[in-house]
Order: structure tokens, then sequence, then C-alpha cells
């Protein structure tokens, strides 16, 4: 499905961040020089770095317009659902760096892929507002998006998300999320990266993206210390019983 004007701006400026065209902090153009190079009304331009906030790409400058975030974000996993955004998200920290390892058998089921056989892998520590830690996510690229993805093995962030990156350069649109939400007990190293006592519970949410054809894009693994995780559901009720 084509893109519509205002993502395909959005996605032209992403693609422009990704390249170091606009490092953190560098303003990106106007919405009069979108008008102008786009051809588009002012309301589309608008609507295209509004896309840009909700991503947490870009932030917005009052009398400036908007610039490139000077923080990446990121979110735990799962909760990927319509209406979120990485605006939710919180700073974090990469863990080593991004290689070809064997994934769990349970990630390797959710991937899809025979016993044996390597994903990247790519982990963080999500951090609350003072710093400290909040939980650990494991991110799994099946081979075949790895290899058209070769930010995916770079060690620092991705400005224009994940997501965005998987997308432009696979062609493949995360349109389905799976999430399965477990509890159980911190491991020795959970509990080290965590900086939590043991026994200490942990909540694991396991989250897929799948494109159109139903295939696997992404399987990430969170892992939250009890009293940092928390579940609100707002939902509407029949009122006629």
């Amino acid at each position: 499905m084509p893109l519509l004007k205002y993502e395909q701006i959005a996605e032209s400026l992403r693609h422009r961040i990704s390249e170091g065209e606009f490092g953190p902090g560098d303003l990106l153009p106007s919405s009069r020089d979108l008008c102008e190079q786009w051809s588009v009304s002012r309301a589309t331009a608008i609507r295209a770095m509004e896309v840009l906030r909700a991503d947490g790409v870009a932030v917005p400058h009052q009398g400036r317009g908007f610039a490139v975030t000077d923080a990446p974000v990121a979110r735990p996993a799962g909760g990927r659902g319509p209406g979120t955004s990485r605006v939710q998200g919180a700073p974090y920290r990469r863990l080593g760096v991004p290689d070809l390892l064997v994934p769990p058998s349970h990630v390797a089921e959710a991937l899809g892929l025979a016993a044996g056989r390597q994903a990247l892998h790519r982990a963080r520590l999500v951090l609350t507002e003072e710093g400290q830690p909040r939980s650990h996510v494991v991110a799994w690229f099946p081979p075949e998006v790895a290899e058209l993805c070769p930010r995916l093995h770079e060690n620092g962030p991705i400005a224009e998300g994940t997501t965005s990156y998987v997308r432009r350069s696979t062609g493949r649109l995360s349109v389905r999320g799976s999430d399965t939400t477990t509890v159980r007990l911190a491991t020795r190293a959970e509990a080290e990266l965590l900086q939590v006592k043991r026994p200490c519970a942990v909540v694991v949410v396991l989250h897929t993206a799948y494109d159109e054809a139903g295939e696997p894009l992404v399987c990430e693994e969170g892992v939250t210390a009890e009293g940092l995780w928390e579940l609100v559901d707002n939902y509407a009720m029949n009122q006629r019983g």
C-alpha cells in the first residue's frame, strides 16, 4: 500500500537523519521549506513532523521548529499497539555488541528458526527517570532481516528507530504483534543487571512482530523486576448490563 504524502515526507526525513545529514540537536527543515520542496499544504508538512515527534525522532522548539532528538529513547518489550509511540519510552543503555547467536528455544520457535540456526542479538537496559535499571530487553532479528539491515549490526543508536529502519531497509511493515506475559524468579545474571536482591520476582514479556505475510520481523524478550512493571487497561463498558 503506497504511503500518504505526509508519510513520504516523514520517511524521507528519517532517511536523511539516518544518513547523518541531520545530527542530534540539528534543526530539521521548516514547514515552509517542506511545503515548497514537496508541493504540499502546511497542514501536511506539520503532520509529517508530528509523526517524527510521536516516534521520538524529533522534538519541537518554540519559535524554531523541530530538531533531531538529543537522547534516543527505547521502550520495554511489548505494548506496541495503535496509539503507542517511542515518546512513551525512556533512556536506555546498549549492552554489549550486536552479534549472531543461537537464540533460546522459545525465541527460535517464535521466529520460526530451525534448531541451531543463528539470529542477530541486540540487548539494551531501559532505565527509569532516575537512571536506575528498569527492564532488560533482548531483541532477536531473523537472519533474513539482519542481512538486509547492516545498521542493526552496529552498536550505536538508530535515530529513526529500529522499526522504521527495518521497514525502510526491507520493505516489510509490522502489522501484527503478539505479547506473552509470564512471571517467574530472576536468574542471578538478571538480578545483577536489574540491581535487585534474589529471590525476586520478574515479569517477562515476549513480544513478536509480524509482517503482512505473517512472517516474524523481530522477537523481543523484556525482563522487569517486581515493583517496576504495571499494566493499565482503560476500556468502555456496557452500561446496559
